[in-house]
């Protein structure tokens, strides 16, 4: 009696399994590290997002290669680390609780610094948990125990040592610069945060008067309200028009001072009038012709957006306004000259959504120099990090060639106070821009310093700013194991061995976490930097908050399930680095691309449940592996492609090939497994089978299943944990855990080796998903003798090896079964279109039919054979009954519901559901074509008696010549025999098409020349036709010429070796 069978639901329900998993793992605290310095370590950590954001698609996309890769790895027996944590966005946290107290009626300086951190915390601890779970809804297989908060105790010491070393060592210092400043936030903020749109504006062409009266200079500018800062107009020192005037000065309009005209080459001589005013104060090119002329640096402007004193009579005024009220009193002066549309570019604050403003301010500064020429130096010397794809590496380089010191502070209260102590009793009580400091880890070591240098009665204030983000950010990969303490964490995982991240922050964060890794470690912070590209819209457009055309990622989770989402978007990746297109349809939020990973899924299910329900209640383990030399063609072909898809998916994920991975293991699952094994075998599991048949049908089934679930794992893990603990019944184990399919392992395991085991992949296989090698007959390899197993009686004589069977469109099967064979090899069912269009059905009646033959030639005719579930089996070898009629295939235009499974029909039993062939958008194994019209009709005909009409004789060269002709055209085009040849017949026509063309249309416009030529070409068809088609001999000949003038273009090719 068969123990009771492990049940699987009638369909898969993925949001009560996925929930169920991700708690369980937690729970169990499967995914924690554990370090060990002498193991082999394999560690990730998360790029932090914003603990006041949600989880976009552009994180999804992110999260699902990061697991991927990280589950992966974990399967292979690593020591494996992935941590997560979110980081404290000081800018995007402001924003959000400065709206809160707008509308409360106050702002963050009214309640004070203390007031407003404390309601931080309190915003933070009750939404910086979204983000989070979001995370674990993907999956994320993250030591959750080790999760990291940039403004966590532990994290703040590491930034507080970071910044006292780099002081120290003379590498950060305050001083005066042009910073982008946002009114909005009233803070500096980063390029990255930077915005530039382009906006329609204007030109506005003013004169300033020469101090001599005679004459003007007329100057051009999008700013008009900056004019009142200006200190300088510069030319070009080539330009001719203005050389008699350098050395001159002019009178400022409006506030009358006298600035000097003065020659530099910064200056376009083609732009406007070819002179420039110059704001040294207010832009960051006249910045660097103030300090190269010793300019005046004049400030006209209020941190809050409005003019202050050095504006005159605009003081006070918003500067939109004063820009409006600065050209009106020109006007008023006859100094307006005119006004022009002008289309420029305009940075924005992308926070405050506000024209930012290069404003001269005091501000703490890192020398960048000597940092980036450590990771210059490691990038250069060592090739780390190494960059997946590789031309990220020279964008990578150029930004670190081309650094300018780093601004790190911002006027902002939520973020890591800058550690700084400003001996404020040394002016006056005020912190100014002279008033001295002491750099320290705390309070109490900046006093210390501090009555060294200033006595006793010295009082301290702390410098109110906070660092930049990034700052922290760019030490995540080391202050998060636990530098600068020399934790275990930080000597087992550290470097971190593959950084996941967008190429939009290679400078922002890549190339700040490299530098400063290399100057605390002295190496790089990690090994392998992965670009991914970006996740477009349906229409190929970048998402943005600005266009809103984002795609929340947890309607498609909520509506397909997580394995469904994740899956879709690995599998969607064409190569590292390369964006992907999400299909979206905004008005029902439906996925066709998520829809078909989420029937992809269901595919897997239903063909688990047929699997189980066929096992008798035994596990894989119970079952064992089936003896070699019980092997049936069809299970050493299901193996031989296991093997091959093993070895594929394993050198693509090593090579960070994770879409390619996808899709073959997409196509091996649907194509192979699905829709041609199981078809195969259903014979073979019923009762009145051979025993032996059914036992190795059961092994067979039961290891490539399980290993179909290791494989995915790391792909979809909810429902391949779920179908793994069901299949192996192990409810102590996780899959997680298990180790991933090794071919070299398998064969030690079965004790196979490739000198005796005929379904052996090829060593050192490259990972070629799309297309697989093209089937030769002539290369198939004498097969390796195996074990002898009793088989009907054979023609062949003993020591003859029988000719390999080819299928296609006339095929001769000869018995060979007394020496066993691959189907991989020697059937060579591929799913691409090179491939003879034939069906499980077809082999296994060419096989029965050949087995109870005498030993004569057969011949298939036609190659058009019904599915192997609507059919009638021959008894054969094993004695296998017949197979009733099963529903056909769901079709082209019949999308299978997920959780359908079609009733049986008469003589299939309940336990055995049917695996619907459901029809998806998404690029399906390419099946053979089923046309249950008529049986399959097998022929004994004898070499002697094979003879056909005349006509018959050449209409069938015709059909079989455009049948194949797509073949031939494939074939031709990737392994053409003779390229000069084909270059040259390829010109020829093109050249010849032109040249009758011409003639024809010549010969149209002559009267009478083209009803004459029209005549004689009608006779002429006549007369070849009598000629070629109605006489033997000449049809013969002309089919010979026909068929070696396209050997002589095409080569012959394995479709004409294989008749």
């Amino acid at each position: 009696m068969s123990a009771p069978t492990p049940a699987l639901a009638t369909k898969y329900d993925p949001f009560s399994t996925e929930a169920k998993w991700q708690q369980y793992w937690e729970e169990n605290k499967v995914f924690q590290a554990n370090p060990n310095p002498s193991s082999d370590p394999y560690s990730i950590v998360i790029p932090p997002p914003n603990v006041t954001g949600s989880l976009h698609m552009g994180h999804a996309f992110e999260i699902a290669l990061i697991d991927t890769l990280v589950r992966y790895h974990r399967m292979l027996g690593r020591d494996t680390l992935c941590l997560p944590g979110t980081d404290h966005a000081s800018i995007a946290v402001h924003t959000v609780l400065e709206k809160q107290l707008k509308a409360e009626g106050t702002n963050r300086y009214e309640i004070g610094r203390e007031a407003f951190l404390e309601r931080a915390w309190k915003w933070r601890g009750e939404s910086g948990g979204t983000i989070v779970n979001q995370l674990k809804r993907m999956g994320l297989s993250a030591d959750w125990s080790r999760e990291r908060f940039t403004l966590d105790p532990q994290l703040r010491d590491a930034v507080v040592e970071a910044f006292v070393r780099l002081h120290d060592e003379g590498l950060i210092y305050r001083g005066n610069y042009l910073v982008n400043w946002c009114p909005e936030s009233q803070s500096a903020v980063s390029d990255l945060e930077v915005e530039n749109r382009e906006v329609k504006g204007h030109l506005w062409h003013f004169r300033y008067p020469l101090a001599d009266g005679n004459g003007f200079v007329e100057v051009a500018t999008t700013r008009p309200e900056t004019m009142l800062g200006d200190t300088g107009v510069a030319v070009n020192p080539q330009d001719e028009r203005y050389k008699d005037l350098i050395g001159k000065t002019l009178i400022l309009p409006l506030i009358g001072r006298e600035i000097p005209i003065f020659a530099d080459e910064l200056v376009d001589a083609e732009f406007g009038t070819g002179c420039v005013k110059v704001t040294p104060a207010h832009d960051p090119n006249d910045f660097e012709m103030g300090q190269r002329h010793n300019l005046p640096f004049i400030n006209i402007l209020n941190k809050d957006g409005t003019l202050n004193e050095n504006a005159g009579e605009f003081a006070g005024q918003d500067r939109f306004v004063a820009r409006e009220n600065v050209v009106r009193r020109l006007e008023e002066e006859g100094l307006l000259v005119k006004v022009k549309d002008y289309d420029h570019t305009v940075p924005y604050s992308d926070r405050g959504k506000v024209p930012v403003e290069p404003l001269l301010s005091t501000q703490w500064f890192v020398t960048i120099a000597p940092l980036s020429q450590k990771a210059l130096e490691c990038l250069d010397g060592l090739n780390s990090p190494r960059f997946v794809p590789p031309r990220w590496q020279k964008v990578y380089r150029d930004w670190l060639v081309r650094l300018r010191d780093w601004c790190i502070s911002r006027q902002l209260w939520w973020g890591h106070q800058i550690p700084a102590w400003y001996a404020i009793s040394e002016t006056d009580g005020q912190i100014t821009d002279s008033t001295p400091f002491v750099v320290a880890h705390n309070e109490e070591e900046a006093w210390e310093k501090a009555v060294s240098q200033f006595g006793e009665n010295v009082k301290l204030e702390q410098d109110p700013d906070v660092l930049d983000t990034w700052f922290s950010s760019g030490l995540w990969p080391f202050s998060t194991m636990g530098w600068p303490q020399d934790t275990e964490d930080l000597k087992a995982y550290y470097p971190n061995t593959t950084l996941v991240t967008g190429f939009d922050i290679i400078f922002f964060w890549v190339a700040r976490m490299t530098m400063m890794a290399g100057h605390f470690t002295g190496e790089m912070p990690f090994k392998d930097v992965y670009i991914h590209g970006l996740v477009r819209d349906e229409n190929g457009k970048k998402m943005s908050k600005s266009s809103n055309n984002g795609i929340d990622p947890l309607i498609l989770v909520n509506k397909y399930g997580t394995d469904a989402l994740r899956y879709t978007l690995i599998r969607e990746v064409a190569g590292a680095g390369q964006d992907i297109s999400l299909q979206y349809d905004r008005k029902t939020d439906q996925s066709e691309s998520v829809e078909a990973s989420r029937n992809f899924a269901n595919k897997l299910w239903n063909a688990a449940r047929f699997v189980l329900m066929n096992l008798e209640g035994k596990t894989p383990e119970q079952l064992g592996y089936p003896q070699i030399e019980d092997l049936e063609m069809c299970d050493r072909w299901i193996l031989s492609r296991f093997y091959r898809t093993v070895q594929q998916t394993r050198n693509y994920v090593d090579t960070y090939g994770l879409g390619e991975a996808a899709k073959g293991l997409y196509d091996f699952i649907w194509g192979d497994f699905c829709d041609w094994y199981i078809e195969l075998v259903k014979p073979r599991l019923r009762e009145e089978a051979n025993s032996k048949s059914r036992q190795v049908a059961q092994q067979t089934l039961a290891y490539v299943l399980e290993g179909i679930l290791k494989l995915l794992h790391p792909f979809m893990p909810h429902i391949t944990e779920e179908i793994w603990h069901t299949l192996t019944q192990k409810t102590e184990e996780v899959l997680t855990l298990q180790s991933y399919p090794d071919v070299d392992e398998i064969l030690k395991e079965n004790q196979m080796s490739e000198s005796t085991d005929p379904v052996t992949p090829e060593p050192n296989l490259e990972p070629t998903v799309a297309a697989q090698p093209e089937f030769s007959p002539e290369a198939v390899p004498e097969e390796p003798q195996a074990p002898e197993t009793p088989e009907p009686e054979s023609s062949v004589e003993e020591g003859e090896t029988a000719p390999p069977p080819a299928f296609g469109e006339e095929v001769v099967v000869e018995d060979t079964m007394e020496h066993p064979v691959t189907l991989e090899d020697e059937i060579a069912v591929e799913d691409t279109a090179e491939q003879p269009k034939i069906t499980p059905s077809g082999i296994a009646d060419a096989i029965a039919q050949s087995e109870e033959t005498e030993p004569e030639e057969l011949e298939i005719d036609p190659p058009v054979v019904k599915d192997a579930l609507s059919e009638e089996s021959t008894p054969g070898q094993h004695e296998q009954p017949e197979t009733p009629e099963s529903p056909s295939p769901v079709g082209e235009s019949e999308v299978a519901q997920p959780e359908e499974i079609l009733p049986p029909v008469a003589g299939e039993t309940e336990d055995e559901p049917f695996i619907a062939k459901e029809s998806t958008p998404m690029s399906e194994p390419e099946q053979p074509t089923v046309v249950p019209a008529e049986e399959p009709q097998i022929t004994v005909v004898p070499p002697s008696k094979r003879t056909e009409s005349q006509i018959t004789q050449i209409l069938d060269q015709i059909a079989k010549f455009l049948g194949r002709l797509p073949q031939e055209l494939i074939h031709f085009f990737s392994h053409y025999s003779r390229p000069l040849t084909v270059v040259g017949v390829i010109l020829g026509i093109f050249i010849l098409i032109s040249v009758l063309g011409a003639t024809l249309d010549a010969i149209h416009s002559i009267p009478l020349f083209s009803p004459i030529l029209q005549l004689i070409g009608l006779i002429y068809i006549i007369w070849f036709i009598i000629r070629y088609v109605f006489q033997s001999k000449n049809r013969s000949e002309l089919t010979a010429i026909f068929e070696q003038l396209k050997e002589q273009v095409v080569g012959t090719s394995d479709l004409k070796k294989g008749e």
